[in-house]
């Protein structure tokens, strides 16, 4: 009989114990399940609402079912439906009949989002240790191509030169926010749902401030309703997963696109490329096209929870447990892509020769040929018209503005001199751009320098 089964003459169909069972997802829950249990337990003996000799007797054998279970001794039964009474009817056997008295005070309710909100707490940090050891990948290839003059683009067109530090710098901002949003998140999974019961707490006098230190929370649910039926915090973790692989895509398409015989601005290492059946003279960026594949993957975890939770009445619900499946492939998927890129990069070629000379095209410093202007007090709307004047002219011509003479310059403005060539220079271009967010090799030092020390700092908070 079901530990549940009290109430019922006939046994579940076997169909139904099949589709209505979790174990077969639910099960990596089965340490926090553990962990849990003994936090509750140690508190019942606390409180006297089983004697402390029983509480002794479960919590020891709690740990021996740990210890059996992470030396494959056991084996989940999908009868039992999921983890929690999985782990409890494990402990019966191995205790006898005292290991019924470990569910007082307690709902599976409350029972499965302490296990969802201790197992995403553990995610959480590793996650953010994974994306730690990007950003760290992201400021060496910083530091080593603050000279690098490459192409920016808007529209993908050409638009000004940068460095290639300052655009994979751009990233590191993006995943620095991602940080931010793994740490709100860890914040609001942070509250102690144990107590909460089935939906209105009991009326056993538990110490739920007590569990909660013992468990590592910050504070206690507050409202037994909301404790048992919120999965927010499920969903923001996606949502912010979602974030994540959306910045890994924007990357891996431009990865795509920098090692293509169009671009040739970087080459994929042979270990993190693959080649083609057919084609012999293939190297296909394979590993940046699943990254931004598998972004899809994630996305599609966040809405579906979305979808499923969006019409649920309070409390508790068993449409909650989808929230599992969902969760967990977004956790597992992040966490397969992350260092596979992180290495993708780590062991790229950069081709900087080709970079610069794709700053070169395009007339990338056609701004700063109106600035010029500008600075010998022309308006710089005027600037404006006289450069798209000049830029038509070299594009009938097959010129770029380099190449103009300055008798071709004074055709159209006679404010043009000789200095005209060093203001647009791709090296003038990029380092005179020594604002606080510029591309400046002067700036690019001094914000890698200041996000040198945010590692160290985000660093401390884990260790």
């Amino acid at each position: 009989m079901k530990l549940w089964g009290g109430r019922f003459e006939k046994a579940t169909n076997v169909m139904v114990d099949d589709f209505n069972s979790s174990i077969r997802f639910d099960k990596r829950l089965y340490k926090q399940d553990i962990n849990g249990s003994i936090a509750h337990v140690t508190m019942l003996g606390k409180q006297d609402i089983i004697p402390q000799e029983d509480a002794d007797v479960i919590k020891k054998g709690l740990q021996e079912l740990l210890l059996d279970i992470e030396n494959n001794k056991v084996a989940f039964d999908i009868e039992a439906e999921d983890i929690h009474m999985n782990i409890e009817k494990l402990l019966i056997e191995k205790i006898g009949i005292v290991g019924k008295k470990l569910h007082t005070g307690r709902s599976r309710n409350d029972q499965v989002t302490l296990d969802m909100r201790m197992y995403l707490k553990e995610e959480i940090i590793d996650i953010k240790k994974l994306v730690i050891n990007l950003l760290q990948v992201l400021l060496d290839i910083a530091k080593n191509n603050t000279e690098t003059i490459m192409p920016g683009y808007t529209h993908l067109q050409k638009a000004q030169p940068i460095t290639f530090a300052h655009h994979v710098m751009a990233y590191f901002e993006m995943l620095k926010r991602d940080i931010g949003r793994l740490d709100d998140t860890y914040k609001r999974t942070n509250s102690l749902p144990l107590g909460a019961g089935a939906l209105a707490t009991t009326t056993y006098p538990l110490d739920r401030e007590y569990v909660a230190e013992l468990l590592d929370f910050d504070n206690v649910c507050l409202n037994s309703i909301d404790a048992v039926s919120d999965r927010d915090y499920c969903i923001e973790l996606i949502n912010s997963l979602s974030m994540l692989m959306m910045h890994l895509s924007r990357f891996s398409e431009e990865i795509i696109l920098w090692c293509s015989n169009e671009f040739q601005f970087i080459e994929l290492d042979d270990a993190y490329s693959t080649g083609s059946s057919i084609m012999p003279q293939k190297k296909n960026p394979d590993i940046a096209e699943l990254v931004r594949g598998k972004t899809g993957r994630v996305y599609g975890s966040l809405i579906g929870l979305l979808t499923t939770i969006k019409s649920l009445p309070l409390a508790y619900n068993k449409d909650m447990q989808e929230d599992k499946e969902a969760t967990f492939d977004a956790i597992d998927t992040v966490k397969m892509c992350l260092p596979i890129f992180t290495d993708m990069l780590k062991t790229m070629k950069i081709n900087k020769e080709k970079m610069y000379d794709g700053a070169g095209g395009g007339f990338t410093n056609a701004t700063d040929a109106a600035d010029y202007l500008v600075k010998k007090n022309l308006p710089f709307r005027d600037a404006h018209a006289v450069i798209g004047k000049l830029v038509l002219y070299c594009v009938n011509n097959n010129k770029n503005l380099e190449d103009m003479t300055l008798d071709e310059y004074k055709s159209v403005s006679p404010i043009f001199e000789d200095d005209i060539y060093e203001a647009i220079s791709l090296e003038t271009c990029v380092n005179k751009r020594n604002v606080i967010g510029g591309p400046s090799k002067e700036m690019m030092c001094k914000v890698i320098n200041m996000n040198q020390e945010y590692l160290a700092a985000v660093l401390e908070t884990i260790d």
